[in-house]
């Protein structure tokens, strides 16, 4: 399952992500998502997780709890809307 964690704080790394939902099972990956011209966070990041069940404890535990220093909000992640600009 992949799963969408917002409202991330900038110092965030990858690992902590890992090791945060880690804590509810195996992390296929963890990844914050970055500025491409800054490197900086942009404070969100997506979690992927193979067990459903687990993944599905980790966002009913982890939805709410603070992340360094900041309540995070995490849920399942949506599909990624197409964002082509109409012809018009």
């Amino acid at each position: 399952m992949n799963i969408y964690v917002g409202n991330l704080a900038y110092e965030v790394t990858d690992q902590d992500l890992n090791d945060a939902f880690g804590a509810f099972g195996a992390v296929a990956s963890a990844r914050v998502i970055k500025d491409r011209f800054t490197d900086r966070s942009r404070g969100f990041g997506f979690v992927e997780m193979d067990d459903d069940t687990q993944a599905q404890a980790a966002i009913d535990e982890l939805n709410g709890k603070e992340i360094k220093g900041r309540a995070v909000n995490v849920n399942q992640a949506r599909p990624r809307e197409d964002r082509r600009r109409p012809n018009y």
